[in-house]
């Protein structure tokens, strides 16, 4: 309890805050001992069984009988997403396992897939990484997460930022102004789910105070990495469109969920955070920082708010929905990062500005997060509806050499896989469906010829086993059971259809909802490669 106290200081002692006070024992003790656990519980008025559900759900804590009896002091993470995979992950992985003294993971997607194969050392990503970097960065000791170069506040507030908020609480009826600016521009959450900003916030506004506005950067998508990229750069153009946000719809507080590899932005955050509060351009509703504890679910929202409160991030059954009744009960505005971040722009241009910047009938600009075997992968800001051919001639360099174009993941890990032959439709979700994919959040892996569908399906289908949440019987057994099917040399077909269909029908969110869209795909597609 001492020990304990020391650690917690004088923070309040809230449910909420659980998932921090256990980051603050993993931070300091490198695990999390029983004996700890019994002592936090007592701390929170909680039985002790509520806290080691929690600290059990999420890949980031770890659990020990005894204090000190955790993992090294160092632990190495290699992530092992399609991009990673792809750029020799599994190797790298291998060559490094057998260093003494150092605890070495294959981990899920840490959202670096265009600097691929990536390892995080400590809380440092290596990018690019090969046993050589790991070790200089090990003999070097350089395990903590470096701060990114970025437009700090003072550069921020010299080029009039800020402005756009201040003047909207001057006179709340510009409020309505922002949300019929949104309503001309047609600007949807850039998320993965696509729904009308406009609507949401109506909605939201409608309902009583206190309202609370929550902002989604777990990006836990294989293949996304667009919400790090603008974060890492220009971070307060995303505060002041929470703040833009906050002033229209009327919310009282705003919580950020960043996810926890993102180490180097958590840093960034709180620096800038603090510099905002100390020079405040206008009055600023409560802005919590929490943090992730490493679970993709997290990126549903409902399941996000769960984890906001302290609790295992378990999906809601909806109705009610997070717009009435979401954190703490109250009602709630969710967005991710990058919605926010174009906020301001769209404001100072005008709604027709980003109507009219997109192509095939659609409205807006993309930050395409591009991976896999293209010249240049990264974030490629482009036209909404350009074909993924074009996008790759015109921002991509074209493809690496000795690669031709073979496959796509349109969506990241949930998005289908579809053929060359199909890259010439508009990225979009009403020209992806009809051939089983969709953009979602615009993660974008190329597959060459060297690269095989069915071989990127059986590493989604391992990520999604390993990241359901378990919640519901047709997602826990399911992805676990189609992880195995698809090893099969040839794959019984009828089997997996089946099962597909009944996650997709029973399964309680989009994860499991989602998770047969690579095996429907290869099989609509690829058949060659599965019989």
């Amino acid at each position: 309890m001492d020990e304990l106290h020391s650690l917690l200081g004088d923070a309040p002692r809230r449910r909420d805050l659980l998932i921090e006070f256990l980051h603050r024992i993993q931070d300091a003790q490198g695990s999390i001992a029983d004996a700890q656990i019994r002592a936090l519980a007592e701390e929170l008025k909680l039985a002790p069984v509520e806290v080691y559900e929690v600290a059990s759900f999420y890949h980031h804590f770890d659990l020990v009988r005894e204090a000190g009896a955790g993992a090294p002091p160092i632990t190495v993470r290699v992530c092992q997403s399609l991009p990673c995979a792809m750029a020799g992950a599994r190797e790298l992985l291998e060559s490094i396992a057998a260093r003494e003294g150092l605890r070495v993971i294959a981990a899920p997607c840490v959202g670096r897939c265009a600097q691929a194969p990536v390892a995080v050392v400590g809380r440092n990503p290596i990018e690019r990484a090969s046993a050589r970097k790991v070790e200089a960065a090990l003999a070097a000791g350089q395990i903590e997460a470096k701060l990114p170069a970025h437009i700090g506040y003072a550069e921020y507030r010299k080029s009039g930022g800020y402005a756009r908020v201040a003047h909207i609480l001057e006179d709340l009826a510009r409020g309505e102004a922002v949300i019929t600016t949104l309503e001309a521009a047609g600007l949807r959450g850039l998320g993965g789910a696509g729904f009308p900003a406009a609507r949401k916030w109506r909605v939201v506004r409608e309902q009583p105070a206190p309202r609370l506005l929550v902002v989604n950067i777990d990006e836990g998508e294989p293949g996304t990495f667009k919400d790090r990229h603008y974060l890492e750069r220009d971070p307060h153009r995303a505060i002041e469109g929470m703040l833009i946000a906050a002033a229209s719809v009327g919310l009282s507080e705003i919580y950020i969920y960043l996810r926890d590899e993102y180490a180097g932005c958590r840093r960034l955050l709180e620096c800038e955070l603090q510099r905002l509060e100390q020079d405040p351009p206008c009055a600023l509703p409560p802005i919590h920082l929490r943090r992730g504890a490493g679970a993709y679910i997290c990126g549903e929202e409902s399941a996000l708010i769960e984890s906001l409160e302290g609790k295992r991030g378990l999906p809601r059954l909806r109705p009610p929905y997070v717009a009435q009744r979401g954190l703490f009960g109250r009602p709630t505005l969710v967005h991710n990062l990058e919605t926010l971040y174009w906020l301001r722009e769209i404001l100072v241009r005008g709604g027709d500005w980003w109507a009219s910047s997109g192509r095939n009938g659609q409205q807006g600009l993309r930050s395409y997060s591009v991976s896999g075997r293209v010249a240049k992968p990264g974030v490629h800001l482009a036209a909404a509806g350009i074909s993924l051919r074009q996008l790759i001639d015109e921002h991509c360099g074209g493809m690496q050499r000795g690669h031709r174009l073979y496959a796509y993941l349109p969506g990241g890990a949930s998005g289908g896989i579809l053929p060359e032959s199909l890259a010439d439709l508009p990225l979009a979700s009403e020209a992806l469906a009809p051939h089983g994919a969709s953009l979602g959040s615009a993660a974008i892996i190329v597959l060459s010829q060297h690269d095989r569908a069915r071989d990127a399906c059986t590493n989604l289908m391992d990520f999604f086993a390993d990241e359901s949440c378990g919640q519901c019987t047709p997602c826990r057994v399911g992805t676990a059971k189609a992880a195995q099917l698809v090893r099969a040399p040839r794959w019984d077909q009828g089997l997996l259809t089946e099962l597909s269909q009944l996650m997709m029908d029973a399964s309680i969110c989009g994860l499991g909802q989602a998770a047969p869209n690579p095996i429907l795909s290869v099989m609509r597609h690829f058949r060659h490669e599965i019989e």
